[in-house]
């Protein structure tokens, strides 16, 4: 028991995204055996409200809140790499993105992009 209490509280996104899944299927279980009772559409209507879409709200957001928790332990994992990284002296001292400088312009494209203006160019000039 002392392993499932350690388990959610380092899990509690986890933990909460199942636990909102599994109240999410039951709130469809439960809309769709009393809306298999109704007959009339009118009768059906507050099961499809009540059990349909809270569940199916229940659900994605259980599934968001899972999606995070792996979003957050891939993002731990990077952080580590890095770190190791800047230990063996491989990584950048900052983790901030460098951009080129612009002191020297960029270096003009060569082939096939130049052989595409050009017709592109003697088109223009034939419609004209």
């Amino acid at each position: 028991m002392k392993h499932l209490a350690a388990l959610i509280r380092t899990q509690w996104d986890r933990a909460g995204a199942l636990g909102l899944v599994i109240v999410g299927l039951l709130a469809l279980l439960l809309g769709w055996i009393g809306m298999s009772g109704a007959v009339l559409t009118y009768e059906q209507l507050p099961y499809i409200l009540s059990g349909g879409l809270f569940g199916l709200s229940l659900i994605m957001v259980g599934t968001g809140l899972w999606l995070s928790a792996d979003i957050r332990d891939e993002w731990r994992r990077i952080d580590r790499l890095e770190d190791r990284l800047m230990e063996r002296g491989l990584g950048e001292s900052d983790r901030d993105v460098r951009l080129p400088d612009t002191a020297e312009p960029a270096p003009r494209p060569t082939g096939p992009a130049q052989s595409v203006n050009a017709g592109s160019a003697r088109r223009q000039s034939a419609v004209s």
